[in-house]
């Protein structure tokens, strides 16, 4: 038979002891704790506080808020008109947002959004405090996620040699030129504080009489007509265009103003000529084939033979069937 052995207890008091030796420890130690909001914490540059809204990026094509699973993004928008960039060119409609709000009661912060956006226009801003005391002060509009953008950092830099994508590229472009065209009028508006008046006003004159005037040779086109659409603003070839069909225009008159003579003996000579043969006097080939009423009035219409031969013979057939059915009929 075994023995059973019955366990050593520790002396009395022991647990107490260990466990008074753990708090001394943690009581000499620095507190771990910080003291929100006193001290704010140090996140990492990528935290997925909240989603912010970059609006001029947006394009109104709605897969957020199709793609969302909670449904608590919702975007109004309205369609305007867009002249054409080139003079023309087909006017073109977009669609301008006008309200786009997330209502982050709903909001589990899955990401799918800012996935599926094509043109970067929903990012993952580092701001988490966003705390109100309702429910429905969660909603935010349009300004206030514009207001979270500006906290998004900036995207990590390129590795050493990689080309800059093609839309960063052309908006730094487009961005310097409108600040070398800002800096220019701002020089010019220096320069005209610092010119006198007299000279603010003769330096137009001199400039406009300094520019070379546009000639072009009289021959070909109406100089009148083409100073007239020059001074309304039309670009220079559809000036030249309209200019050039007037001068046409008024050669044919003035030459039909200088030779009354030549014309009256062309329409003398016209109706001595022999007539036309009629459409009735114009028979074809075959003419038992076709319907010669219906070739004719084809003809007339400017059609061209051989259409109207093919409608003309299609016409004849179909007669000739009526006729067959009503003799039928009849016997």
């Amino acid at each position: 038979m075994s023995q059973i052995t019955t366990p050593k207890r520790a002396p009395f008091g022991t647990g107490l002891l260990k466990g008074l030796g753990v708090t001394i420890k943690h009581m000499l130690k620095p507190a771990s704790t910080q003291q929100y909001p006193h001290e704010r914490p140090d996140l990492p540059p990528r935290t997925r506080g909240v989603i912010a809204l970059m609006d001029e990026n947006c394009t109104v094509c709605m897969l957020c808020a199709r793609e969302c699973p909670d449904w608590c993004i919702y975007i109004d928008s309205h369609k305007e008109t867009v002249p054409p960039a080139k003079e023309g060119g087909r006017a073109r409609t977009r669609n301008v947002l006008d309200r786009f709000a997330i209502d982050f009661s709903l909001c589990m912060y899955c990401g799918i959004c800012v996935d599926v956006c094509p043109f970067d226009a929903l990012w993952w801003s580092p701001e988490f405090e966003y705390a109100e005391y309702s429910v429905t002060g969660l909603l935010h509009e349009m300004e206030k996620l514009r207001e979270w953008a500006d906290t998004v950092p900036p995207p990590p830099p390129l590795e050493e040699g990689a080309d800059i994508p093609a839309e960063v590229g052309d908006a730094i472009a487009k961005k310097n030129k409108e600040l070398e065209a800002a800096d220019a009028t701002r020089e010019q508006a220096a320069v005209e504080a610092a010119t006198p008046a007299a000279e603010q006003g003769a330096a137009p004159a001199q400039a406009k009489s300094a520019e070379p005037e546009i000639e072009i040779e009289a021959g070909e086109i109406d100089q009148e007509t083409y100073d007239q659409l020059i001074a309304e603003g039309k670009s220079e070839r559809v000036a030249r265009a309209k200019a050039k069909a007037a001068y046409v225009r008024k050669a044919r008159q003035a030459a039909r103003e200088a030779a009354p003579e030549a014309t009256a003996a062309a329409d003398a000579g016209a109706a001595a000529a022999p007539d036309k043969p009629k459409l009735a006097d114009v028979h074809v080939e075959g003419a038992g084939e076709v319907d010669q009423e219906v070739y004719d009035q084809l003809i007339a219409e400017g059609k061209s033979e051989r259409i109207a031969r093919a409608k003309a013979k299609a016409a004849w057939v179909k007669k000739q069937k009526q006729k067959k059915l009503d003799e039928e009929g009849g016997a």
